[in-house]
């Protein structure tokens, strides 16, 4: 096994989705281990100069329509652009992959998947529990028990984010490899230049 790549990333993340399926391809062919961190946005931007898209400028907003139409288009993904349930919390989401990440990487990191296939493509709102709990059936895991330890996975989430923004992370997602960041999923082919070296 080759070195891991620390994925940071938000499970209500348009770009996160975008870029998922094609991150784990990557990994896979190159017997790369992900390591998912589930982090907290709210507390990144502030301290590195992001701003949430609510407060954005009707020019960055709009543009940001436009890359993801082009995105969409051209990554020929299903990706619903207004979502019914976006923004909405992801806490209760990030600690069923915090939970299942210590269990098993490679599990954790096809949950993120799901999750985000759930906001971007199903339109399903996972701040709701009943529906965390189906996504996690579905994905043959137990989603009381990925739900237990909150108050654990909460101080693990809080660590990851800290790490985050001291490793340089200022966005999501953002992929770390042989401590070089590549922010965003239109990177993902210098990450996988990388890997290929």
């Amino acid at each position: 096994m080759s070195e891991s790549i620390d994925y940071y990333l938000s499970l209500i993340s348009p770009w996160s989705y975008l870029g998922h399926e094609r991150l784990q391809k990557m990994a896979r062919e190159y017997g790369t281990e992900i390591k998912v961190h589930p982090v907290d946005l709210s507390i990144i931007f502030p301290a590195t100069g992001g701003i949430p898209l609510p407060k954005r400028s009707l020019q960055r907003i709009e543009y940001r329509m436009q890359e993801l139409i082009r995105w969409r288009d051209h990554l020929k993904l299903p990706l619903t652009l207004n979502p019914r349930h976006f923004p909405v919390r992801d806490r209760q989401a990030a600690i069923m992959v915090v939970n299942l990440r210590e269990q098993d990487p490679a599990a954790a990191t096809d949950l993120a998947g799901a999750l985000l296939r759930a906001v971007w493509v199903e339109e399903r709102d996972i701040s709701d529990q009943e529906t965390l709990l189906t996504i996690a059936r579905e994905n043959n895991q137990d989603g009381n028990e990925l739900l237990s330890n909150p108050a654990r996975c909460e101080n693990t989430i809080a660590k990851d984010t800290e790490e985050a923004v001291s490793r340089g992370i200022f966005g999501a997602p953002s992929y770390v490899y042989r401590d070089q960041i590549y922010w965003g999923q239109d990177r993902l082919d210098f990450l996988y230049r990388s890997l290929a070296r």
